[in-house]
């Protein structure tokens, strides 16, 4: 078999045409992968949120977002606090072992937090991400148990968590709520998403 000739011309402007390709396909490549970079509002979002927490009375809680998640601050009160001690063998994981969701190590408590009235949480189950509700007051209510002593509901599931967001025994979330990052600046004002470790 003899070979085929090679037309030197034809593979210079193939050559040519090629690299004068490759150069404007990068050009073309530059915006858009600088578009994958987040936005000024993306990093806002991952930014810690500053809360004024000065009229917080007991009993009252605010939720503000933080990374779009809710975060929850609750002002306890001292029958609030009282009440977590009364319901422990009832807990999946009292002392919040579990790693699912580290806790942090100045949240290792019974009371779940820095000060024992201020309590931080993100409102998100463990379960399935649904957002629980409100069931503070103590007593018998639907879908509680006749002992309740205050804490939240998972509508989705049934899952329930005290007022230290510590998950009860036998439910479907695997784990208490997530215990955020974050410091005091003052005694009024918290900052969530930093802590002094950070």
């Amino acid at each position: 078999m003899s070979a085929t000739p090679v037309d030197t011309s034809k593979r210079t402007w193939l050559i040519a045409s090629g690299c004068a390709g490759a150069v404007g396909a990068g050009f073309v490549a530059v915006p858009f992968v600088s578009s994958f970079q987040p936005s000024e509002r993306a990093r806002a979002a991952g930014a810690p949120v500053e809360v004024d927490i000065g009229a917080l009375q007991p009993g009252d809680k605010i939720t503000v977002e933080w990374r779009g998640k809710p975060v929850w601050i609750m002002k306890r009160t001292p029958e609030q606090l009282a009440s977590l001690k009364k319901i422990e063998g009832q807990l999946a994981d009292p002392n919040s072992e579990r790693t699912a969701y580290p806790t942090p190590e100045y949240a290792k408590n019974p009371h779940r937090s820095i000060k024992p009235e201020v309590f931080v949480a993100v409102g998100i189950c463990s379960h399935l991400g649904c957002s629980p509700t409100d069931r503070l007051q103590p007593g018998p209510q639907p879908s509680l148990p006749a002992d309740w002593q205050g804490g939240f509901l998972c509508p989705c599931h049934g899952s329930t968590f005290d007022l230290a967001g510590r998950v009860f025994a036998n439910k479907p979330a695997p784990d208490n709520l997530e215990v955020p990052p974050h410091t005091y600046l003052s005694d009024t004002r918290l900052l969530i998403g930093e802590d002094n470790k950070a």
